[in-house]
């Protein structure tokens, strides 16, 4: 195989927004690609198991000997079709593979001999991926400030507000509640981690997230990124109980409905929500009890009723209960257990995100003034 050039696993590759071909097996890909990646892989997942069970028997050689017999002819055809159509749109995308080896370098020469030359990344995902996992970690060394208060108080909106905003919530695709399950899938372990990683390249610098548990959803924070947040000063945002309501009515109603009825259309997106609401209220037996719930459920339901009828309002019968007698009492639990939590600011919405701003400016400031000292 002739030389073929290649890039180092550099992370401004996706801070520029380059396209990447990741022509890993699919079920390799669903367990975690990279920002801007798309599948177009050399091998599918029955052919990649086949060649992985003849380079255990017989080795190297023989896979490969193997791989080209399985993908020659028509089927090898179609894959170079397949890059060749991507390349037409994006002529600077770049190949990689797990490692960086075999794979993205057979693509590379099946390229080449029809007049197309790409790169492939050095080290492939496993080196980009841990140059992403490494930007979490300094971000973890970095200022960082925490954002908490009762829920709707809009603390996801302060956050997307903020340049050095750091959205948790979005890269996990969950509100991080009981009924804050996105209506499309949720992406990997892995992939959270490099939405995380891939948002903290465009921050320089302190950030800001909002107060969450270690676990959002079916995501997990990384361990010292979730130590830094136990340790990070905070800001408490209150906002009146009205105000509240109207938030979370935006985000368990109205912006659930919209996804749903754009994904699935009127009739099955009206279905697929009032299942998600009344499974995700039922998940709370244990908390709120069988009365509790039971007088819930029949408020949920006659809400459903009433929207149909065009009164989404009425979901604030049983969304205003769901605040006073689950989630506040949570939120003033959560703050008991932990009296060492200091707050450098409480207020308002408004405030808090002034405070934020105030904050990030300040401590921007303390880094350059260090950065300075080090090296003058």
């Amino acid at each position: 195989m002739s030389e073929l050039p290649l890039v180092e696993p550099d992370l401004s590759l996706l801070r520029e927004g380059r396209v990447l071909i990741d022509v890993r097996a699919p079920v390799e890909f669903a367990q975690g690609g990279l920002p801007g990646a798309v599948n177009l892989p050399l091998m599918d997942d029955e052919e990649r198991h086949r060649v992985g069970i003849e380079y255990k028997r017989r080795g190297q050689q023989a896979a490969i000997v193997l791989g080209e017999r399985l993908v020659s002819g028509e089927i090898k055809a179609a894959r170079v079709a397949a890059w060749r159509q991507l390349l037409e749109a994006h002529p600077d995308a770049i190949v990689y593979c797990f490692r960086g080896g075999l794979r993205s370098q057979v693509a590379q020469q099946w390229l080449a001999e029809t007049g197309i030359t790409r790169p492939r990344i050095r080290g492939g995902w496993k080196a980009m991926r841990q140059a992403l996992c490494a930007r979490i970690d300094v971000a973890a060394e970095q200022p960082l400030l925490v954002v908490g208060g009762l829920t709707g108080c809009a603390k996801t909106a302060l956050i997307q507000a903020l340049d050095n905003g750091l959205d948790l919530e979005g890269c996990a695709r969950h509100k991080g509640s009981a009924f804050g399950r996105h209506p499309l899938p949720a992406p990997s372990q892995i992939d959270f981690e490099h939405a995380m990683g891939r948002r903290l390249l465009d921050i320089e610098g302190p950030v800001a997230v909002e107060d969450e548990s270690r676990h959002i959803g079916a995501a997990n924070l990384p361990l010292t990124f979730w130590r830094a947040m136990e340790r990070a000063p905070r800001l408490r945002v209150e906002m009146p109980l009205d105000w509240r309501l109207a938030q979370i009515h935006r985000d368990y109603i109205e912006d659930l409905w919209e996804v749903y009825r754009m994904q699935c259309g009127e009739w099955l997106g009206w279905a697929l929500m009032r299942k998600q609401l009344a499974s995700s209220l039922a998940r709370l037996r244990k908390r709120l009890g069988g009365a509790r719930l039971a007088r819930l459920q029949r408020l949920q339901e006659l809400a459903f009723r009433e929207h149909e009828r065009g009164n989404a309002r009425a979901h604030e019968a049983w969304l205003a209960p769901l605040l006073t007698e689950y989630y506040d009492p949570m939120y003033r639990y959560q703050l008991e257990k932990h009296p060492e939590q200091r707050f450098l600011h409480v207020g308002d919405w408004e405030s808090c995100l002034e405070a934020a701003r105030q904050w990030s400016a300040e401590q921007a400031g303390c880094v350059r003034s260090r950065t300075s000292a080090a090296t003058g």
